[in-house]
């Protein structure tokens, strides 16, 4: 067991993303390697969740984080998914490095995915660098590679190394930038990334030209760490983790000039209060409270419920009592896991900059932060903008009896995987499994089977479509009931409107001298909101809209809440249907990325489609195109694509609004629609 809390200073904590295929786990097992580190099974029993299934489809479905000692840092790497169904598992990781090394293949250059975690990176504040893998692949390609990375990313992707004898090796541009590279000048390459961090520092910039010759590297650290961290520099290193060409290279990078938890941006973290949000500076001081972030949980069958975290800020040992989010309840730390190579070695503590991971914590979740003192009780992590699981299947367990272990299971997948999402369809009466794509849905299923024994038979789902109005009218409903004793009575009217498109629902009030009391406008609200969850035109959820209260009538004696619930619903529905109502259809933004001799054939079918296709780009010999396309246009595209592209396109989708469907898409939806009949 480890007693050694790690100087942050000496911490580099990475992330390895970017395209599937690209060789990021060969590129971390050859760091590995060249550290001196093997790389055993884990060393506790059992195998984690879904590493036979990353061994079945040989590509990885989690994040997996390892850790070695180069030098004088210690590198904590983590190796992340690669195929866009997964995206939500590589990008929830994100807030515990303050590096993202986006991996590409020298073949295939830049891809969506890659283009993608560049910029969450650039957003998210996180220094960047750029791998090029397998330059004894294609080294002809590499001087091309290095232009059209300027060109696509810009022109704050400089060389760090060059390829040289053949792509056999690599020569170093920044240390000691002597020698002959295979295209390209090394001292040229020094002397732009050398221009390119000293144009942000004037009194550095002044000694560079007042002493007409080269400055030190310990002169250029600093000023290289800004630059990183401003997004004004962004590396390009070389490497063949297949021959081992620029491996001990790219340790020696993210030793030397990677930014340590002392150097990268600060995490955003905010507290939350009545006042609204303000930024609050976590401090990685050991002695600090404690204040750690929760980037990935799963459900082990022998350490049960495990938490990976990253700890900003005060020191987490064994027995820490400590709060996740705003539980009243502390939890008590137990075993306490660190990782060196692939495998978890318990330790005693660990400090600011560390990663970390908790077993058998029931009260953490995904995105938990975790503290010791109640004065953090509202403090959180700024949220990364996570892709929305578009892609449905409507799922039912097999054997009568299992609902509940069905249950169970959902929840454990999704509270694994940020990706997924289930639902339960009021109308259809559907329980929805919700992922990113359909080999993100086949990879799920096996886990229900395999890991929690649970069978299921699944259908193409509803189409999760919305309505709303076009215009604004007026509703009226007088609920009167009498039944012997005590009777009912509320009166309402109310106004209907329009908003933006994604806006939402906005209620509001304009009653005066009483004539609906303060007390029994929540209940007019409540019936508003059952209207709009049931929908009046086709039976789908109601949004953007503002409801407005006018006037309304009391009774004495028979006027409660029930009355104005009843009330507010039926006036609600009255206005609607008055408002020119309309069915709206989720639309989804497709970015395919294919050989361009199948442009035509990828356009013709968007088209058809009632795709728009929004930007067409030429990449060597691929093409990429982004459209927006109705959901309804896309369940099978996977099939499409393959047929179209011979196997060789990717895709990625994400939801990006609700528009009015065509007359055609609505007809059939209005005419099966059957509204229940409703109590008055």
């Amino acid at each position: 067991m480890s007693h050694v809390v790690r100087d942050p200073e000496c911490l580099r904590n990475i992330a390895l993303v970017g395209q599937a295929g690209a060789g990021k786990t060969r590129l971390a097992d050859a760091l590995l390697a060249a550290a001196g580190v093997e790389a055993p099974a884990a060393s506790r029993k059992g195998t984690p969740p879904g590493e036979g299934q990353e061994a079945a489809l040989e590509h990885s479905i989690t994040a997996i984080p390892i850790g070695f000692s180069w030098g004088e840092a210690w590198i904590n790497l983590i190796d992340t998914p690669g195929y866009a169904d997964f995206q939500g598992a590589a990008l929830s990781i994100l807030p515990a490095v303050e590096t993202v090394a986006v991996v590409l293949d020298a073949e295939r250059g830049l891809d969506a995915m890659a283009r993608r975690m560049l910029a969450w990176a650039e957003e998210r504040g996180l220094c960047r660098l750029i791998i090029i893998n397998r330059i004894d692949a294609a080294p002809a390609r590499l001087p091309a590679l290095l232009e059209a990375l300027r060109e696509q990313v810009g022109p704050e992707c400089l060389a760090l190394n060059l390829p040289a004898r053949g792509a056999t090796r690599v020569v170093d541009c920044f240390f000691t930038p002597e020698g002959e590279a295979d295209f390209a000048s090394v001292a040229e390459a020094h002397e732009q990334l050398v221009d390119q961090v000293v144009e942000l520092d004037d009194d550095l910039m002044a000694l560079y030209l007042e002493q007409g010759e080269a400055l030190e590297p310990t002169q250029l650290h600093d000023p290289f760490e800004a630059a990183l961290r401003q997004g004004h520099l962004v590396p390009v290193c070389f490497v063949s983790a297949a021959t081992g060409a620029g491996v001990e290279e790219l340790l020696n990078v993210f030793a030397r000039l990677m930014p340590s938890p002392l150097e990268g941006n600060p995490p955003p973290f905010l507290r939350i209060d009545d006042e609204g949000e303000s930024e609050f500076p976590a401090r990685p001081d050991p002695r600090a409270h404690v204040l750690a972030h929760v980037v990935r949980i799963e459900h082990d069958p022998y350490l049960g419920k495990v938490a990976l975290f990253r700890v900003h800020q005060g020191t987490v040992g064994r027995d820490t009592r400590l709060f996740a989010g705003e539980a009243r309840k502390p939890f008590r730390v137990g075993t306490l896991l660190r990782f060196e190579g692939r495998s978890p070695r318990e330790v005693t503590s660990c400090g600011p900059g560390e990663l970390c991971a908790l077993t058998k914590v029931e009260e953490a979740t995904l995105d938990s932060v975790l503290h010791d003192s109640h004065d953090e009780d509202h403090i959180r992590l700024r949220p990364l903008a996570l892709p929305a699981p578009v892609f449905g299947l409507a799922i039912q367990a097999t054997r009568h009896g299992d609902e509940q272990r069905l249950s169970e299971a959902l929840a454990r997948l999704v509270e694994e995987d940020p990706g997924l999402a289930v639902e339960q369809d009021a109308v259809t009466q559907e329980t929805v499994l919700r992922g990113l794509g359909e080999l993100h849905l086949r990879t799920a299923l096996e886990r229900l089977a395999q890991r929690f024994k649970v069978e299921v038979v699944t259908r193409t789902p509803s189409i999760a479509y919305r309505e709303t109005i076009a215009a604004a009218a007026e509703g009226h409903y007088r609920h009167k009931k009498q039944s012997g004793g005590a009777g009912q009575f509320g009166e309402v009217l109310l106004r209907v409107e329009p908003l933006p498109r994604g806006a939402g629902f906005e209620f509001a009030d304009t009653i005066r001298g009483g004539a609906i009391p303060a007390s029994l406008l929540p209940a007019v609200e409540k019936g508003v909101r059952q209207g709009l969850a049931a929908g009046a035109l086709a039976g789908y959820p109601l949004q953007d809209l503002r409801v407005t209260v006018l006037d309304g009538k009391t009774h004495p004696v028979d006027s409660k809440e029930i009355a104005f619930v009843i009330a507010g619903r039926k006036a609600f529905l009255e206005a609607v249907r008055r408002a020119s109502p309309l069915v709206l259809e989720p639309v989804v933004e497709l970015t395919v990325e294919a050989p361009g001799r199948a442009m035509g054939d990828l356009t013709a079918d968007l088209t058809t489609s009632r795709g728009r296709i929004l930007d067409t780009q030429t990449l060597g010999e691929l093409v990429s195109l982004q459209a927006l396309v109705p959901l309804a246009e896309v369940l099978d595209y996977p099939h499409r694509l393959n047929a179209m592209t011979g196997g060789a396109g990717t895709y990625a989708l994400r939801f990006s609004h609700h528009e009015p469907a065509p007359e055609s898409v609505q007809k059939p939806l209005i005419k099966a629609y059957r509204p229940q009949e409703d109590e008055s």
